[in-house]
């Protein structure tokens, strides 16, 4: 069996590690004589994968006591409109920060169920090259809440500091971030946000499952037309249970939870190894002739990696050439074309050297 080096922005790479480890329990687990997917969700056994898993999560993440970790389903997309509901009981308008893609979904989905909405600040006008400065955040009077996205998987765009959520009066609103794409690739100051939610088929796990952090104090701000399973306040007292929750993605994610932890050292050490990653990749693009990224510097993503080639002409025998060395899913999304290196957490160093040395080989043979 061969394994190769993936670059997929998502479903992503798995640590070999964790894969290892689900596979000589996929049959048998611990004894138990059945696999993980055939276990009761409400049973003794798989209580306790969910009971660790979230034990670990807060101690990766420092995350205060007065949060609750939510594991749900529907993806980061779900959370669109699950947002609003548990956000806007009290009144008043959703506030958004455009950056992309995934940032502009956020808005339409709301302005979709609730009609008004009011966006503080966009990187439309620079093409999203750079995410607006915290000078040019304006948020309405009657903001509910102030949503953005860390990291725009698409366009490779990501903030390079944590928002402040103030109303034009100066008083505050809760922060909610989308960290899909950039969740457990470094330290990070949960305090500083109302709600943190991610898909993890990036850095967490595979798709299926979504984590939802978020502070006591917006449990109970939810619409009373509000969908069941959408509700914060259900899921939270029923253990992330309130119908079958995605057992097996919830067991691989704490498998990967335990591999941060113990292989890697924490997030601290992930944060320095990104840091190598991207490093490498950038330097290889803005040292070549035939390499570009598009991105402000202090706003390039480490976890997301768009480049083009500077003769398009020759984007088909790259990515064909690359795929033979073993380079797999390096082709940009359709709405921007070009290449795609996704550098998540399960992505070796490895991975990144074998990238780089091939496209200074493609350029040296083809630019």
């Amino acid at each position: 069996m061969t394994r190769h080096y993936n670059f997929c922005a998502g479903p992503a790479a798995l640590p070999t590690a964790v894969l290892e480890r689900a596979r000589d329990e996929l049959l048998d687990y611990r004894g138990r004589g059945l696999s993980v997917m055939e276990m009761s969700h409400r049973g003794e056994d798989f209580v306790a994968i969910a009971e660790q898993a979230e034990a670990d999560l807060r101690e990766l993440l420092a995350i205060p006591d007065n949060y609750r970790v939510l594991f749900t389903q529907g993806g980061a997309s779900l959370q669109f409109a699950a947002l609003p509901y548990n956000l806007l009981g009290a009144g008043g308008r959703p506030n958004f920060l455009h950056t992309g893609i995934w940032g502009k979904k956020a808005i339409s989905e709301a302005r979709h169920l609730f009609g008004d909405v009011h966006v503080a600040a966009s990187s439309e006008e620079n093409g999203h090259s750079a995410v607006p400065r915290q000078e040019e955040i304006v948020l309405s009077d009657d903001a509910a809440y102030l949503h953005y996205t860390a990291n725009e998987t698409i366009g490779g765009l990501a903030f390079d500091y944590i928002p402040e959520a103030r109303r034009p009066d100066g008083s505050e609103v809760p922060l909610v971030c989308d960290m899909s794409s950039s969740i457990l690739s470094g330290p990070l100051d949960v305090s500083k946000f109302g709600v943190i939610y991610a898909g993890a088929q990036k850095n967490i796990g595979p798709a299926g499952l979504v984590v939802v952090i978020v502070r006591d104090d917006l449990l109970d701000q939810a619409r009373s037309d509000m969908p069941t399973l959408f509700g914060y306040r259900a899921l939270s007292e029923a253990g992330s249970m309130v119908n079958t929750p995605a057992t097996y993605s919830w067991y691989l994610a704490g498998l990967v939870f335990d591999w941060l932890k113990g292989d890697i050292g924490g997030l601290a050490a992930m944060d320095a190894i990104n840091c190598r990653k991207a490093a490498r990749l950038y330097a290889a693009i803005d040292g070549s002739d035939l390499y570009a990224n598009p991105i402000t510097l202090r706003n390039r993503s480490r976890m997301n990696v768009p480049f083009v080639l500077a003769d398009p002409s020759l984007d088909k025998a790259f990515l064909a050439e690359a795929e033979a060395a073993g380079l797999l899913n390096l082709k940009g999304h359709r709405s921007v074309g070009g290449m795609r290196a996704s550098l998540y957490n399960a992505v070796p160093e490895a991975a990144v050297e074998a990238l780089t040395t091939f496209m200074a080989d493609f350029e040296k043979r083809r630019g």
